[in-house]
Order: C-alpha cells, then structure tokens, then sequence
C-alpha cells in the first residue's frame, strides 16, 4: 500500500493508534548494513508508513526483533527509546544546575562582596553581566560546534569549562585578587554558551513525540534549580561578617570549593554518560531528518533560513524580552530588596528562592500541558499575559513594608516569568523545523542575553538614581509590547505533523544528494507553504 492511501486510511479510523512510524528503507548489499550512532544509510530509498503501537514504541526491544526484513533483502528504520536517555537528561540537568548557581552567587550578596573586594556595586553586577556579555559573540560558534561535532563534545565543552572556571574562582579568595574572580567567571560564562542550547536538542534527540516538551522543561528545569540554589546558599554559607574580613573569606573559600569539587565529578559523569544520539532514532520526525554527512551541512544557509521565517524573528524578540525581563529581576533582586528592607540579606535569597523555584514547577506544568494539548501559541501568549500582570503586582507591592507579601508576589511571578522559558524554545523547535534544534535555541538565548544586558544596565541605573518602582516599570512596558509580538506569530507545527502523520502530502522523504561537490547519504525535505496549524482543545 502506497504512503498516501495509508495515511488516509489511518485517519479515516475511529481507534487509530498513538502513533505513525514514518520508516526509511534502502538496499542492502554484500551483507546487512551495520547500524552505528548515526542512523541507518538512506541513499536510493524510498519512504513507507507502518502503524506502530504506542506501547510497542516504549519497549527497548532487540534491533534485530523490531527490523523487519522486506522484499529484496531491505532492511527498515525503526524508531525506539532508550533508558539512557534518563541518564544523558540528568547528567546535563546537573552541571547546567552548578553553572546557573555560578552565575548568581555574586549578585544575592552583592554587599558583602563589594566589602571583601573592595569595589562598587556596578563591578559586581558585572559578575552577572558577563554571562550574557560572553553569550553573544560565542552563540555562532558554539552552535555550530553542536551541529557539525555533535552533542557530546558539545557537552563536554560546556561541563569542562564549569570546572575549570570554578577552580579558578578558588584561587581569589583574596581582597586584592578581584580580577582573578572576574577571570574564573568569565570561564563559567563561556560554558554557559556551549550549555543553554542543549535543552531542546536533547529532548528531540533522545526522547519520543509524546515527552519531548516535559524533556526539555527537565532540562531547563536544572538550570532554573541552579538559579535557586544560588540565591538560597550563599547568603546562608557567606553571612555578613563585616568586623572580621578574615572570617568572611573563609566563608567565601568554603564555598568555591565545593562548587570546584561537585562541578569536577559532573565532568567525570559527562565523559561516562553522554553520548551523540542513540542507535535508533526516537520517533519519525527524527527519521526522516536529512542525514548528511557533518562536511556537508552548510551551518551558514541554516542561519539564513532561521532569520527569513517571520513567525520566529518575532519568538526572538518576544523570548529576549521576557527573558532578557527574568535575567535583570534575578540580578538586581538583593539591591531591590535592600532597597526596601533593611538587614534582609537572608530573606532576599529566599525570596529569590521562591521567584525561581514557583518557576520550576510552572516549567513542568507547562512541559506536560504542551505533550498533551500542542497548543504552543495559545499556551505561549497566555503565559506571556499572566507574567506581565505578575510583574505590575510585584512593582506594586514591592515597598508596602510587607516581606511576606513579597515572597507571595515574587512567587507568582516566577512561576509565570520562569515558566515560559521551556515554551519559548519549544514553539521555536515547531516553527523552524526541519532547522537543527540546536541553532534555533542558541539564537534564542543569544536574543535573550541582548535584552538581558540592556534591561539589567537600565534597571540599575533606574533603581540606584530613583527607586525600584521606575526600575521594574520600565520592565513592565517592554514585556506588555512582548504581548503583541507574541499574539502575531503564526503558529506552524511542523515537527509535530511529522510525528503525527499529518502533513503527509507536504512532506516527503526522497532520495537526493546533500549539498556538497561529492554525493552523500541523505533525504530531501520536500516542503510546501501549507502546513497544518496548532491544534486546538
């Protein structure tokens, strides 16, 4: 039976299944054909559709058990999931976890760090804004690492580099050493480049249709934890000792180090663990990738492609702000807090707690909402609205002499503000595909690292020259017009009518030649400007 009859036949059924395995077929000649990390040859093949059960999909059966043999001696791609999988997510979880928490150790004891040092509050801010500084040059050349030398390597960069600057950090443990500080933060900030566009290139590579958003809102998750615990500890493992500086650097000692040391077993963990992809490819969307070989992927025309597709030109903006809003909140939170309440070190970094941690699990809900419904704009847009009205509770409440009603508006910030960051690169991976996951993530964090150094430069001036009130409402006016961007995007879900079967007549896997001035293996995604749009409740 042929692709298209089958389709229709599929959709035609009251029970039909879960799931379509889109699988590719190709000749097998001088024996069977060896099925390695990379998926299985492609070349002078043509495309089939099989009906697969759903609970069949999740089994890890024998490759030789789930490869049927087909006439002619052909041999077919199957998909199927790994438990390494859980392994590989939890591994990046962990070391994206330390780097996050490297990142805003600095910021929620801002004052005592300006006393051990010697400097002013701007050099300190710094420390955060590094982060995003470093994070934009470097975007380019890390998503291109990811897409030409794979995930590993990538991964490796990223955990090898956390270690490295974490350890650099413990040589400053000095008055006099704040340059030797900076150069160990710089390190870490350059990680962080080779580690914020892995999310959604994990989930699509190693996890299946139906749990690839809450596998990419795990694995931001960990960076979001990261943020959380560097708001609760170091307020509680640096107290304010000003009388005794020397006691103060003990405390600021203990603290690198052990950052150095569990960032050190992360990296051992990441050699042993990660890997490019698995054997089988998770599900079709996956399968019926073009499989060029790494010298033939043109990195630059999928630049271009990304920036002709007008629907994510206005994710990337919309995303940079929201973001861009969250990563300026985090950073000048002490100086806000102090601002407002006296002696509130403490309550500052649990406040800060309670922003990001709210988050987390807003992050879940809205990873699981999306495998269930696939209503990214929808979902996207009223995420958006409810961080914005959020924001004007927390402006508003913030100097009403109640911490305890701040801790409740940072709470229901955070679980909107944080919440949405898992959406945004997911409705970016639906837009953009066939694009790899990794090249739309990095400029969507590169976007948000642009706004975010621009809103934290503007906010600290606003809150230090006034109040906290003029900071935060011009906070507010940017993510009200991030609102409109958002409600224009056409939404487009293209990888998940690949998944589902949907866009059968659209979308087909044919045998061609990768652009390069030698044939390779590969498939042409053959693509119309109709797709399916979202689909609704």
């Amino acid at each position: 039976m042929v692709a298209g009859e089958l389709v229709q036949e599929h959709l035609r059924r009251d029970n039909a299944p879960d799931e379509i395995d889109i699988s590719c077929k190709s000749s097998v000649r001088n024996g069977a054909v060896p099925i390695g990390d990379q998926y299985t040859d492609l070349t002078n093949g043509s495309a089939h559709l099989t009906e697969l059960d759903s609970k069949a999909l999740e089994q890890e059966i024998p490759p030789d058990e789930k490869q049927a043999m087909l006439p002619g001696e052909e041999k077919c791609i199957e998909t199927k999931l790994y438990w390494r999988r859980f392994a590989v997510l939890a591994v990046f979880s962990f070391y994206s976890l330390v780097n996050a928490f490297q990142w805003i150790q600095y910021s929620i004891i801002t004052n005592i760090f300006t006393h051990f040092y010697n400097v002013s509050s701007d050099k300190i801010d710094w420390l955060s804004i590094v982060y995003m500084v470093a994070y934009v040059p470097l975007i380019f050349p890390a998503t291109w690492l990811l897409d030409k030398k794979g995930l590993k390597l990538t991964a490796l960069m990223g955990a090898g580099l956390n270690c490295v600057g974490a350890w650099v950090k413990c040589a400053s443990v000095r008055p006099d050493l704040f340059s030797v500080t900076m150069t160990g933060q710089i390190i870490c900030s350059i990680a962080q480049v080779f580690i914020l566009g892995l999310p959604s290139k994990i989930a699509s590579v190693w996890f299946g249709p139906k749990e690839v958003s809450t596998a990419c809102a795990t694995a931001v998750l960990g960076n979001q934890l990261g943020t959380a615990i560097g708001f609760l500890l170091p307020p509680v493992l640096v107290p304010n000792t000003v009388e005794d500086i020397k006691l103060m650097g003990h405390n600021i000692s203990v603290m690198f180090y052990w950052t150095a040391a569990v960032s050190t077993a992360l990296f051992i963990l990441t050699v042993i663990v990660m890997k490019d992809r698995p054997s089988l490819p998770p599900s079709q969307a996956q399968a019926v990738l073009p499989d060029c070989a790494p010298e033939d992927y043109s990195y630059r025309q999928s630049i271009i492609n990304l920036f002709k597709n007008k629907p994510f030109i206005l994710l990337l903006i919309s995303y940079g702000i929201m973001t861009g809003s969250f990563y300026s909140v985090s950073t000048l939170l002490n100086q806000m807090i102090m601002a407002c309440y006296e002696n509130q070190e403490l309550n500052a970094g649990r406040i800060g707690l309670t922003l990001v941690v709210a988050g987390m699990v807003g992050s879940i809900i809205c990873g699981l909402w999306l495998d269930h419904t696939k209503t990214y704009k929808m979902t996207t847009l009223i995420v958006y609205i409810l961080s914005f009205i959020g924001m004007l509770v927390f402006t508003f409440t913030l100097d009403l002499n109640s911490i305890y009603l701040v801790f409740f508006t940072a709470g229901v910030l955070g679980f909107f503000m944080t919440g949405y960051l898992p959406l945004g690169f997911e409705f970016g991976v639906e837009i953009t595909y066939p694009e790899s996951e990794g090249t739309s993530s990095g400029l969507l964090n590169a976007f948000a690292q642009i706004f975010g150094i621009i809103f934290t430069l503007i906010q600290g001036r606003l809150t230090t020259d006034y109040n906290p009130l003029a900071g935060n409402l011009f906070l507010c006016v940017w993510i009200f017009l991030g609102i409109f961007l958002t409600a224009l995007i056409k939404s487009e879900l293209k990888r998940n009518n690949v998944n589902m079967g949907m866009d059968h007549r659209n979308l087909q896997a044919v045998p061609t030649e990768c652009p390069s001035d030698k044939p390779t293996n590969g498939v042409k995604m053959e693509t119309s400007v109709s797709f399916s749009h979202e689909t609704s409740l």
